[in-house]
């Protein structure tokens, strides 16, 4: 997680990365790469670049090697822009919200589903015993022997 003296300076990063993506970095191997996030180490020396591709398993693969390759040139520009003594070093991660979020509209769909299951089944359902099984005060009982 960052410190906050590291917050604006992870912003700046972010920016300048996605600048030079968009606008420098020529590789054909590079998708459609969107920078979500930049975490920076409490010294600030290390910088996690988070960032999604459109497209498939492919595409995300051959981005991914696009970035590891464009690493030095990308932390060049960082450092020319930010002008910081130490230019951080980075690390590019493949941001896994778009699968979470796959994986949850499933969850939902299959929960749903069972649940208008059950409740087809309790549609025409009656209950076992009387529908009010308490008894109520000052109705008589029937004491068991």
């Amino acid at each position: 997680m960052s410190k906050p003296r590291f917050a604006k300076t992870a912003e700046q990063v972010k920016v300048v990365i996605a600048e030079m993506l968009q606008r420098r970095i020529k590789d054909p191997r590079l998708g459609f790469v969107t920078v979500t996030d930049v975490r920076m180490t409490g010294d600030g020396h290390e910088a996690s670049v988070f960032y999604t591709v459109l497209g498939d398993a492919d595409a995300r693969a051959e981005s991914a090697v696009a970035l590891a390759s464009a690493t030095g040139v990308l932390r060049s520009a960082v450092g020319k822009h930010l002008g910081m003594k130490f230019t951080p070093s980075l690390t590019f991660i493949l941001d896994a919200v778009e699968e979470d979020a796959a994986r949850l509209e499933d969850v939902l769909a299959r929960a749903k589903a069972l649940d208008a299951a059950v409740a087809a089944q309790a549609e025409g359902a009656s209950y076992a015993g009387d529908s009010d099984p308490y008894r109520k005060p000052g109705e008589e009982s029937e004491d068991l022997d």
